[in-house]
C-alpha cells in the first residue's frame, strides 16, 4: 500500500476492492487529504470511532429499529450538532470529511458519509441513498428507514415523493427505486463532482481536473467524466490530452446530447497539433 504522503496513490490502491471492502471514511479523508497536506487520518478515524462509542450507548438503549434510528439522528444531530451549511452551503470546506467533522457542518453527503460510519460502528447498518438533488441516507436493518443528514429527519415515502417532485416536476411519478442503496464507488463520484463543481465556479481548473482524475479512478470509462477531464484539459491548454479524451468520451457515447459540442471543440483542438501535455 502506498505511504501516508501520496494520497492520490493510496485512493487508486483503496478503489480497486469490490465494493463492500472500500472503506468509505478512508477514501473520504484521502480526497480531503489532497487539499490538506500531512492530514492526520488516524485522528479523524478516531473522531469517528468516538462518535461511533457514543452512538452505540444510545442505540443499544433503543428497543425497535425506528427507535434506533431515531437515538442515532438525536446523537448526531442534536447532541453534537451535526448540521447541514444552509448559510454557505457551496462552502468548499463542506465537501471535505475532516472539515465536516471539525466544523460539525457540511452538505448532505458529506453529513451521510458521517452518518453511515458513525452507524457502522455503533452497529447499525445505514446506507446512502443518491436521490436526486439531496443526498439521503437510510437503514438498513429489520425495516427499511429513511432519513435526511442535512436537517437530522426521518422521511416518510409521501415526503420523499414530494421532494422528488420538487427537483423534478410535480408529474414526476415515484417508485422505490428513487431509494436504492448507493454503492461507495457511487457516493464517491457524486462528493467529488460536487467538489469539482465548486472548483469550476471559482475557476479553479487544476483543482476541479484533480477531481475528474479521481473519479476516473473510481470509474474508468465513464463517459461524462471523460467529457469533463477532457474539457478541463483544454481549459489548461493540454492538447493532446484533451483529445485523446473527447475522442474516447465520443466512442463511448457517440449520440450523447452534447456529442456535437465535443466535435466542435475537438475541431478546435486539432488546430493546436503537437500541442503537448504539461
Amino acid at each position: 500500500m502506498p505511504t501516508n504522503d501520496d494520497p492520490r496513490a493510496r485512493f487508486a490502491a483503496v478503489v480497486q476492492a469490490p465494493d463492500e471492502a472500500i472503506d468509505l471514511a478512508e477514501v473520504a479523508l484521502l480526497i480531503a487529504a489532497e487539499a490538506y497536506p500531512g492530514l492526520d487520518l488516524d485522528r479523524y478515524r478516531a473522531t469517528l470511532d468516538a462518535l461511533g462509542d457514543g452512538a452505540r450507548a444510545r442505540v443499544d438503549a433503543a428497543d425497535s429499529d425506528e427507535a434506533k434510528v431515531r437515538a442515532l439522528l438525536h446523537y448526531l444531530a442534536r447532541e453534537q450538532r451535526f448540521a447541514g451549511n444552509q448559510d454557505d452551503y457551496y462552502d468548499r470546506r463542506n465537501s471535505f470529511l475532516n472539515e465536516v467533522l471539525d466544523r460539525r457542518t457540511g452538505i448532505p453527503i458529506t453529513l451521510a458519509v458521517v452518518y453511515i460510519e458513525v452507524a457502522r460502528r455503533a452497529g447499525l447498518v445505514v446506507h446512502g441513498i443518491g436521490f436526486p438533488g439531496h443526498f439521503l441516507a437510510k437503514y438498513a436493518g429489520g425495516a427499511e428507514i429513511v432519513f435526511d443528514p442535512f436537517f437530522g429527519l426521518l422521511l416518510t415515502e409521501e415526503q420523499c415523493a414530494r421532494r422528488l417532485q420538487a427537483v423534478m416536476g410535480k408529474d414526476t411519478p415515484f417508485d422505490r427505486g428513487y431509494l436504492r442503496s448507493a454503492t461507495p464507488r457511487e457516493i464517491l463520484v457524486r462528493m467529488l463532482r460536487n467538489l469539482k463543481q465548486v472548483f469550476l465556479q471559482a475557476r479553479e481548473f487544476e483543482p476541479a481536473l484533480a477531481c475528474s482524475e479521481r473519479i476516473l479512478l473510481v470509474q474508468p470509462e465513464l463517459p461524462p467524466e471523460l467529457r469533463d477531464r477532457g474539457l478541463l484539459y483544454q481549459q489548461l491548454e493540454c492538447y493532446s490530452a484533451a483529445q485523446a479524451d473527447l475522442e474516447r468520451f465520443l466512442a463511448l457515447a457517440p449520440n450523447d446530447d452534447s456529442a456535437e459540442v465535443v466535435r466542435e471543440k475537438l475541431i478546435e483542438i486539432r488546430r493546436h497539433g503537437g500541442a503537448t501535455l504539461h
